[in-house]
């Protein structure tokens, strides 16, 4: 997670259509009541058994975790539930060979979709990556992946992305290598909030992890006022242009806001005299942006976000 602080600091330094605002970091502080805790629903909408298929379950969640905003009836929760269902249903739903063989069709019937997904190609093409690995290095099981990380998140991330292509969540920026790696660390911070920091999901180093940039954030960002986005920019958002995975405008929309809300890190521990995880600040923003339905995102067509 080192080289996802490094690289957004670059770009937000160098960014063309971005900008993070030092005073709209002090506001942003001044609007937090409390400092969120970690908190994981495993009893409404997520699988949850204490043991290695609810670790199962959430690699191949946060495999799928993406791109959901092209069906506007489509959400997080409904992958989430659809795929605890399908587990509740036949616990060997997602055994690696089985991951490996299924089609479009019958991830549509698991989750109970009744149309195609979208990017539904690519979210089978990982299924497929993530079964033929998981049997070939780890015996099958993502609970030996998480046992191979000697309880290091930073490991963890730097295991799946070695062994995953599909969680390869970087870009080139003006000649610049920039490593975001959202669904990586989300699978860290899933483990942690699920297992409520024990056994699969002990971690000495959570802090180590960053936001998850996706749209959200970025938008609630600017909201508030943190980021400050050129008049293009603005423009394209506002007329709900899809905007180019990799382009200038989209990689500075998402590592500019990892590197604005390591700022309102640093400024919380300075003025709280406490340890803020950037998973804690992730999940206000979070909220923040589920309670205001007005809240206009940046659009693009990514495996990562």
């Amino acid at each position: 997670m080192d080289e996802v602080r490094a690289s957004a600091a670059w770009v937000a330094t160098h960014s063309s259509h971005v900008v993070v605002d030092s005073t709209g970091i002090e506001k942003a502080i001044e609007n937090i009541q409390k400092i969120p805790t970690i908190e994981w629903d495993f009893e409404g909408i997520h699988y949850f058994d204490d043991g290695p298929l609810t670790v199962q379950y959430l690699f191949v969640l946060d495999t799928l975790n993406f791109c959901f905003w092209p069906d506007k009836d489509l959400s997080y929760d409904d992958l989430a539930s659809g795929l605890r269902a399908a587990l509740q249903n036949d616990k060997s739903v997602f055994d690696a060979d089985r991951l490996q063989k299924y089609t479009g069709p019958e991830l549509r019937e698991l989750l109970k979709w009744p149309r195609p997904l979208p990017l539904e190609d690519e979210r089978i093409r990982l299924l497929h990556e993530v079964g033929l690995e998981l049997e070939r290095s780890f015996g099958g099981k993502a609970s030996n992946l998480v046992e191979s990380c000697g309880k290091s998140a930073a490991k963890l991330v730097a295991t799946i992305t070695s062994h995953f292509p599909g969680f390869r969540d970087h870009s080139v920026y003006k000649g610049h290598q920039v490593f975001l790696y959202k669904r990586a660390q989300i699978f860290a911070a899933d483990l942690y909030g699920a297992f409520k920091g024990q056994g699969y999901g002990e971690f000495q180093d959570i802090g180590s992890v960053t936001i998850f940039a996706d749209y959200i954030v970025p938008a609630v960002l600017q909201q508030f006022g943190v980021l400050k986005y050129s008049s293009t920019l603005a423009s394209m958002i506002g007329s709900n242009c899809e905007i180019a995975p990799g382009s200038e405008e989209e990689v500075e929309l998402r590592a500019c806001s990892i590197y604005a809300v390591e700022k309102m890190r640093d400024l919380l521990r300075i003025k709280s005299g406490k340890q803020v995880t950037s998973i804690e600040l992730d999940l206000w923003l979070w909220a923040s942006g589920v309670r205001c339905p007005s809240l206009q995102h940046h659009r693009t067509l990514s495996i990562y976000y």
